[in-house]
């Protein structure tokens, strides 16, 4: 810029400066927006303004009367409205259209505004509580009559399918202790090859009346008896035992003394040696309370810790209050102290690892065995020293991670476990895996034995596949006695 007036292609913003224009100059950059010409508007122009402005309509269209005449076909131009402080001024300066360009616009809008909107399909889905009632149950319960007085067992499948029998553990029955795992989905597709015969304790059944105090409460070692009443009630010739703390002490009792007709057990929290001093004092005292006081807080506790462990509501606070409440209100406290009192008083299972072949027939469970804690559960260390106790050739320990109660809160890897270990024993070949359920337990490592008797097995599978379908010529000799040296290339 060079001398008193103004030459290049900016002008200043206000009428002040020794270059600026004489105030009142037309200058869009002056602060105001009238338009020469605008209190020509009167009375009515203002309020149709007014009411343009404060209506919030999505497209808001201002008529600038110099671009008018100008150019009469600026007034049908739609702007979007913009409201970012960057583009204040160029909002300013838009042209709008009148009241009939405005009726235009709004015929050409939808007619349904969101606020016309009828949500007609959608329905509020609460989850379903968890319950531990009978009336979800599925089983059909039946008495069965035995030395030391009547039991209850559920049955639940076809009569007519191998059996499997389980056993619950302290406070619990069959419908707290197995109706949520076996209602599980994978364990559904996997039941509908089995008939499953749920054993109630004495006294521990649901709605059980009290005991006469004239009772007195079999042992561990006469309820393992019991189980042969029930076989023979319902004409069972071998089962696989599935039984969870107390109730897996006693399925080995009775697996001990009648080797034959049990095929395979799978035990979650079992305690093969005797009561010591702590749990002994502990159990005491309990059985005290229950009789004198019924279900105090004390009892409570422990009953929450033996199943749950430590901190478990921080993993599952509402399956805590759910198994809180069925303690306070559906245990019969004296029947619980009269079972607590024979379990406290258990002895040891006298069973020992024997590596020597010709002495392992009575030294140890002979049938197959899976031995199941959870990371969080009291009882891992006694599961390991019955690991320990156990043959290696037939025998697995799993403890599976973030649980205590492995049946509540982890269903899905004990059912695909569980799956897997029937599988391994012949039952329910054609039951697969679901494709979302998926298995991360800790697995003691298969011993040399069970290896090669793994790769055996699977190469006279693959042999036998080859053969049939005819890639591999028909001179083999001796497949199953040494399948590699039978290979012809």
């Amino acid at each position: 810029m060079s001398g008193a007036g103004y030459a290049g292609p900016y002008r200043p913003l206000s009428g002040a400066g020794p270059y600026s224009p004489p105030i009142g100059a037309n200058d869009v950059y002056r602060s105001t927006t009238v338009a020469p010409g605008a209190a020509a508007l009167g009375l009515f122009g203002g309020l149709k303004r007014a009411f343009a402005f404060g209506s919030g309509a999505a497209e808001c269209q201002v008529k600038d009367e110099r671009l008018l005449g100008a150019n009469p076909e600026a007034a049908n131009r739609i702007v979007p409205a913009r409201t970012d402080s960057a583009n204040t001024n160029t909002n300013r300066n838009m042209p709008s259209s009148g009241l009939a360009e405005e009726a235009a616009l709004l015929g050409a809008m939808p007619s349904d505004s969101m606020d016309d909107i009828e949500l007609k399909n959608i329905q509020l889905q609460f989850p379903s509580s968890r319950s531990l009632s009978r009336d979800d149950s599925s089983a059909q319960e039946e008495v069965v009559e035995t030395d030391r007085g009547n039991i209850v067992v559920a049955i639940q499948g076809s009569r007519n399918k191998p059996a499997i029998l389980t056993y619950h553990d302290l406070g619990l029955n069959y419908i707290s202790s197995f109706q949520a795992f076996f209602n599980y989905i994978d364990m559904r597709a996997l039941l509908e090859n089995f008939c499953v015969y749920h054993i109630n304790a004495p006294g521990q059944e649901e709605g059980a009346h009290t005991l006469p105090e004239d009772y007195i409460y079999p042992t561990v070692d006469e309820l393992a008896n019991q189980i042969s009443y029930v076989m023979t009630h319902f004409g069972l010739k071998q089962f696989i035992g599935f039984g969870v703390g107390a109730g897996a002490n006693i399925l080995c009792r009775y697996a001990l003394g009648h080797p034959d007709q049990v095929s395979a057990l799978c035990l979650v929290n079992c305690i093969s040696t005797q009561a010591g001093w702590i749990e002994w004092g502990y159990q005491k005292l309990n059985s005290r309370h229950l009789r004198s006081k019924g279900m105090t807080q004390g009892v409570l506790d422990y009953l929450m810790w033996h199943h749950f462990g430590r901190q478990s509501e921080d993993r599952n606070h509402d399956l805590v209050q759910v198994y809180k409440s069925y303690f306070e209100r559906n245990v019969n406290p004296t029947n619980l102290a009269l079972f607590i009192d024979s379990y406290v008083r258990r002895t040891d299972l006298n069973i020992h690892r024997e590596m020597d072949p010709t002495k392992k027939k009575n030294a140890s469970l002979a049938m197959p065995v899976m031995n199941i804690t959870g990371s969080f559960s009291p009882h891992m260390d006694d599961t390991v020293t019955f690991n320990g106790r156990l043959d290696p050739t037939n025998s697995s320990w799993m403890k599976i991670s973030d649980c205590g109660m492995v049946l509540e809160e982890q269903p899905g890897k004990v059912s695909e476990a569980f799956r897997l270990f029937l599988q391994g024993e012949g039952y329910a070949i054609q039951v697969g895996r679901r494709r979302s359920s998926c298995l991360s337990v800790e697995v003691a490592p298969l011993s040399p034995t069970k290896m090669a008797m793994f790769r055996k097995a699977s190469l006279e599978e693959l042999l036998k596949i080859k053969l049939s379908s005819g890639q591999w010529p028909l001179n083999i000799i001796n497949i199953t006695e040494n399948p590699i040296s039978a290979i012809v290339c």
